[in-house]
């Protein structure tokens, strides 16, 4: 990645964390909220798996994961 990426990715991050007061509370609340809004559109919204350790050993797993 290049530095101008990363300075993007800093400045959305930064600018999110501004909006919501740092608070991740505040940030989950809306991220809460706007599931309620697109579930009463009608939108289908899927949870998360119960029990990530159980999911498939995929690709992009290896990958994620390859540099930890």
């Amino acid at each position: 990645m290049t530095d101008e990426i990363m300075m993007e990715v800093h400045a959305i991050k930064d600018a999110i964390g501004a909006k919501y007061g740092n608070n991740l509370d505040s940030l989950f609340e809306e991220i809460q909220l706007g599931e309620a809004r697109l579930k009463a559109a009608g939108t289908q919204v899927l949870p998360p798996p119960a029990n990530p350790t159980n999911l498939p050993n995929t690709a992009l797993q290896r990958m994620r994961f390859a540099h930890r």
